[in-house]
């Protein structure tokens, strides 16, 4: 289980402390998928990567399973089980994917279990298996590699950062495909940062974070038909 309290983060602009994520509390139970929305420059993405230790908190406790990971860097916290899908994956050029795919996974892959994981994601295996992780692939591409690096390996909690940006239609649904699954198995808790309807639908709860406050949390059946009657921004209609 994820329990955040109070968690502040601040940047200084312009000689002046301003709050991205300010006194946020919340809990997300093993097993469970918490979405979180709200409008765009909300503190969302700011508030996965301090999750993650990508940012340092200013404030606040973060414990997982009980373990206080506060203090953890990003290595310690994936030590602890933590995954991480960027919403702008990093290119490392002269890795190769099925590298890459075996450093994720912490042992070597064979070439099946690779070309499995590729085509979870919508890739077609053989045709990219052994290409660079660089600027030739786009950035659709990118992140699906990367939300393959994440389910490489088995999580505690698996954070996701919008992981429908910059996909087609098609990959877009396996993925939705690959996040049923890991639901239905209810092995790892996950957190997916979202605007897209139809993975909001998912949730077992939802959290609106406005101005790097939360603005609402509760079940989906609750939160879900609130936003939509207002007609919120945050809310993306389906692809379908």
């Amino acid at each position: 289980m994820l329990e955040v309290k109070n968690l502040t983060f601040n940047v200084h602009e312009n000689g002046v402390e301003r709050s991205i994520v300010e006194n946020i509390s919340f809990q997300v139970q093993d097993g469970e998928m918490l979405v979180i929305t709200g409008p765009n420059g909300g503190g969302k993405s700011t508030l996965a990567k301090v999750l993650m230790g990508i940012e340092k908190a200013d404030g606040g406790q973060i414990l997982l399973d009980g373990e206080d990971i506060t203090g953890y860097d990003i290595d310690h916290r994936a030590g602890a089980g933590i995954g991480f899908a960027f919403q702008q994956p990093p290119r490392f050029k002269g890795m190769t994917v099925n590298k890459l795919l075996s450093l994720a996974a912490g042992r070597e892959l064979s070439e099946p279990e690779c070309c499995k994981m590729l085509s979870a994601v919508g890739l077609c295996a053989r045709e990219y298996i052994k290409r660079e992780v660089d600027g030739t692939l786009s950035g659709g591409e990118m992140k699906r590699l990367e939300i393959a690096t994440v389910l490489a390996r088995h999580h505690k909690l698996c954070i996701f950062d919008e992981p429908e940006a910059g996909i087609d239609l098609w990959s877009f649904s396996m993925l939705i495909q690959q996040f049923e699954k890991i639901h239905q198995k209810k092995e790892e808790s996950l957190i997916l940062i979202s605007h897209q309807e139809r993975i909001i639908q998912m949730a077992d709860r939802i959290m609106v974070i406005e101005g790097g406050k939360v603005a609402a949390i509760g079940p989906r059946d609750e939160i879900l038909p609130t936003l939509l009657d207002k007609g919120e921004s945050c809310v993306c209609m389906d692809r379908e």
